[in-house]
């Protein structure tokens, strides 16, 4: 599991779809695959119109303790075969204490029989860290200079000072907005994050 791999799926789609002039958005590991899909040559020009990247960077970074807490909540809640989403929101709790972002995570929860699972793969995403930590390009080696927009959460870190110039290295054309929240922007302030988007490609 790569970010040019998954990015390949994705123009895959647009491809079978047979898309075009396509607004992408995409937050954290999501992100990252939208802007590996905005830099990477196999895409075409004419294809993607607008990207917007939610709370993460262009950056080889270390996952954040946040999300290896998440990822472990989330196993404990498999082998702990939960029956029902109250178990698993208590199990979950010793790890996130934001009941929005809790929330935000059961939304993955498949609740249709027990013993309940995740519609993600707990141990794929803990096996891939190394791919998840990644970023397919350096600065200078590829640009997009469509019009892009970064939300950043003003209580995260994934966006940063260090790494805001190399944002407008490879995306020269990018603006960059805060709102007042974690990581988890579109679980915590939705109505906020839905008026930037829906703003921006309107524009």
């Amino acid at each position: 599991m790569t970010y040019t791999h998954t990015a390949a799926d994705v123009l895959d789609f647009c491809h079978r779809l047979s898309l075009s002039n396509i607004s992408l958005l995409g937050h954290s590991m999501g992100g990252k695959v939208a802007m590996t899909f905005a830099l990477d040559p196999e895409t075409p020009t004419d294809l993607l119109k607008d990207l917007i990247v939610s709370d993460i960077a262009p950056v080889r970074a270390k996952a954040s303790a946040e999300t290896v807490s998440h990822i472990q909540g989330m196993e404990e809640i498999e082998a702990s075969n939960v029956s029902s989403r109250k178990e698993a929101n208590e199990i979950l709790e010793q790890y996130e204490k934001d009941p929005s972002v809790r929330a935000f995570l059961l939304t993955n929860l498949i609740a249709s029989q027990p013993p309940f699972k995740f519609k993600v793969p707990i141990d794929i995403l803990k096996e891939g860290r190394p791919e998840i930590e990644s970023f397919p390009y350096v600065p200078g080696e590829r640009a997009w200079s469509g019009h892009a927009l970064f939300v950043k959460g003003s209580k995260s870190k994934f966006i940063n000072r260090h790494n805001k110039p190399l944002i407008k290295d490879f995306f020269p054309e990018s603006a960059i907005e805060e709102l007042d929240a974690g990581h988890w922007i579109h679980a915590e302030m939705p109505n906020e994050f839905k008026k930037l988007v829906v703003d921006f490609v309107k524009r």
